[in-house]
């Protein structure tokens, strides 16, 4: 028992080739997905998932059911996830490149022609996600656009954003200044500015 644990069965090489080589099949394979893919996961997303990495689990690991085994390849992937992850946040090419581009959805309160069936991306997502950020509809948004990392940001026409703490803080002091003249139009004394 204590031999099939500690004991890899396959080369540790072949272990960590396999892992990356998955690990970059399936960057590709998400990549070429879209940003949708990576978007608000639904039942369906939540299936493939779990189903994809019932998949790859063979591909990864091989003959090898050993602990040390499982062990090498799931450091090997945080490992490469992590230079990945790294090398992403200094050159934005290769940022570009893996990640993409983020594509605006609505402008100006008007969806933009194709946007939503190029993104595979439903009405009532994007309305959701506009609902989410203080929107009602469509027509609230002066910019929505969903990033490489499948969120979607909406930007509010200034009209519909909800008020910030300087707003209030401003009517309050408007608020005194009314109340204080108010005061000494009833006591009788001329108002001062």
């Amino acid at each position: 028992m204590w031999h099939d644990l500690v004991v890899v069965q396959i080369p540790i090489v072949e272990k960590v080739v396999r892992t990356v080589a998955v690990y970059a099949l399936l960057l590709v394979l998400f990549r070429i997905a879209g940003k949708r893919g990576l978007a608000q996961l639904n039942t369906f997303d939540m299936v493939v998932v779990f189903l994809l990495s019932n998949v790859v689990q063979n591909a990864i690991i091989g003959n090898d059911n050993s602990l040390v085994g499982g062990a090498i390849g799931a450091a090997t992937l945080i490992a490469v996830n992590s230079g990945v992850t790294r090398w992403l946040a200094r050159d934005p090419r290769a940022a570009r490149v893996l990640e993409g581009t983020p594509t605006t959805v609505v402008r100006n309160g008007t969806l933009v022609p194709g946007a939503l069936h190029s993104l595979a991306l439903r009405p009532s997502e994007l309305e959701h996600a506009i609902r989410i950020q203080n929107g009602d509809t469509v027509s609230d948004v002066a910019r929505a656009r969903l990033e490489p990392d499948g969120q979607l940001l909406v930007t509010l026409k200034a009209g519909e954003q909800s008020a910030t703490r300087d707003d209030v803080e401003d009517l309050r002091r408007r608020l005194e200044t009314i109340e204080r003249l108010l005061t000494e139009i009833a006591d009788g004394r001329r108002p001062s500015r």
